[in-house]
């Protein structure tokens, strides 16, 4: 800690990433005793913390993240979305295929960022706000297999067929070493299969968009 900082700024937000980190809460000992500090410093922590909806602590008194942290979430996207476009611009007008950015809200995957392609005499239609399950859609698939460890065993993208929309194909590649996001960035056409050259494409607009939000 240094002069500038506040020192129970700082256990708050330790708190929260504790609580994280697990899936089953923490209780006030725990809390404590990962902390360093006495119980009632932590009371007073929580506190603070269900007060603004952040934390939020169960009939058994295990804390847990709360419900406010989700809502602070969705004002993270606008800042992604901006940070995402240049490379989804390039990618769109390269590819001539419709570009997207996706991240994960809960078991959804949720694209916050579509950029389509100026030239091409048609597209995919693919709006900002579309959502469909992780397991269908390349866009799902790549950040599940991320999750999953799989990426050394592949080619670091994922094709699919006409899972979301008859007649279209996707490809999609997850963000990489973003600290406390799961995404990817990927492109969906008409065609009848993704050309070669479009997989590692994607893999490199994945790493510009991971690397405008490090």
């Amino acid at each position: 800690m240094t002069a500038e900082t506040s020192q129970t700024l700082d256990r708050g937000l330790r708190v929260l990433k504790l609580l994280a980190d697990t899936d089953h809460g923490l209780t006030v000992t725990e809390l404590s005793t990962k902390l360093g500090v006495n119980r009632t410093v932590v009371y007073r922590l929580l506190a603070t913390l269900e007060q603004h909806a952040l934390v939020r602590r169960d009939l058994g008194g295990r804390a847990r993240v709360g419900l406010g942290v989700l809502r602070l979430g969705r004002q993270v996207h606008p800042l992604v979305r901006e940070a995402a476009l240049p490379a989804l611009r390039s990618l769109a007008e390269d590819i001539g295929a419709t570009a997207h950015l996706t991240l994960v809200d809960g078991t959804d995957a949720l694209a916050v960022a579509v950029v389509e392609p100026t030239w091409t005499d048609y597209h995919v239609a693919y709006r900002a706000g579309f959502r469909h399950a992780l397991d269908r859609g390349a866009a799902g698939k790549a950040i599940l297999t991320a999750r999953a460890g799989g990426l050394a065993e592949g080619p670091g993208y994922t094709l699919t067929h006409g899972e979301l929309e008859a007649g279209a194909c996707g490809a999609a590649a997850p963000l990489v070493g973003v600290s406390g996001l799961e995404g990817s960035v990927g492109v969906v056409m008409l065609a009848e299969a993704v050309p070669e050259r479009v997989g590692p494409r994607v893999v490199a607009a994945a790493q510009e968009v991971a690397d405008a939000l490090r």
